[in-house]
């Protein structure tokens, strides 16, 4: 998992003009300014145009800002890449991706259109195709601009025909395979959108639910959800507090060269000194969001 925060990525349309001005005022981490789903075929070229030009313009502050294009295989996919890439956002994400050559093919893409090799490429990961292909596809994303594997569970849904229940048990097995493909491939990895906006505690719950398998964080659809997201996604003050005692701990002279030490009683590993320094990591790095 990187450093920089990905708690909360909220999905903007690309045809609103005042959406995109009001993501300027919102305590996303990830901005996901959308060209795709929720732009209608006859408004695509205006969107592209209105959300190149908003990204141009800036005033996005810290927030990572990353704009949703059309598949490539669509008649808009690469004139999206090639507008957007034009303006520098910090990267694009891209739909419906199942091989190893369609990431091939989208870092191809971003070069011709001018993106810097920091910028960074997110893929959808929405279809049984996708998932069968998890580890060709991460293989490939190690000599591109590949750092974001984001769930599309809604499409993957409609494929499958699997229910979405509140526990979500039917995507059980998905979600760990993506997680575990981003892990090998030292990628961060997003949990999908929750539909029902107005149920605030079932949003919370799938939050947490979606942190205990590994997620680093979850797409969103409305602005409300924002600061849960945040708060479930961020380490706790104890979790925080131990990690530095750990990292002090293996700091003293005393443990110089030792795999196993105590730390408060308990026994603790080389292993989880790395768990502490990711978590100091990703604790500061929000700390630098909110100034």
């Amino acid at each position: 998992m990187t450093a920089r925060p990905r708690r909360s990525c909220l999905y903007m349309p690309g045809a609103n003009a005042k959406a995109l001005e009001k993501a300027k005022t919102l305590a996303a981490d990830v901005l996901l300014l959308d060209l795709e789903d929720s732009v209608a075929p006859e408004a695509k070229e205006s969107a592209r145009e209105q959300v190149a030009s908003a990204v141009k313009t800036g005033g996005y502050g810290k927030r990572e800002v990353i704009v949703r294009v059309n598949a490539l295989s669509t008649p808009w996919g690469r004139e999206d890449i090639a507008a957007i890439g034009a303006v520098y956002p910090d990267g694009i994400l891209a739909p419906k991706v199942e091989t190893a050559a369609q990431v091939d093919e989208l870092n191809r893409a971003m070069t011709d259109a001018g993106f810097s090799d920091e910028a960074s490429l997110w893929i959808m990961i929405e279809t049984p195709q996708a998932i069968f292909n998890l580890p060709q596809i991460v293989a490939a994303g190690r000599g591109t601009r590949l750092q974001v594997l984001v769930m599309g569970l809604n499409d993957l849904a409609k494929e499958t025909r699997m229910r979405a229940t509140s526990e979500r048990a039917a995507f059980h097995a998905p979600m760990s395979m993506t997680v575990m493909a981003a892990r090998m491939a030292g990628l961060t990895v997003i949990d999908g959108v929750y539909n029902d906006i107005a149920d605030a505690a079932g949003f919370e719950a799938e939050c947490r639910q979606g942190l205990e398998f590994g997620f680093d964080g979850k797409t969103l659809i409305h602005p409300s959800q924002v600061d849960t997201c945040n708060e479930v996604f961020a380490p706790t003050d104890e979790e925080v507090t131990r990690a530095r005692a750990v990292i002090e701990a293996f700091a003293l002279p005393e443990s110089a060269g030792k795999g196993v030490i105590k730390v408060d009683g308990k026994m603790t590993e080389l292993l989880h000194l790395e768990q502490a320094k990711q978590i100091v990591a990703v604790a500061e790095a929000i700390e630098s969001l909110k100034a």
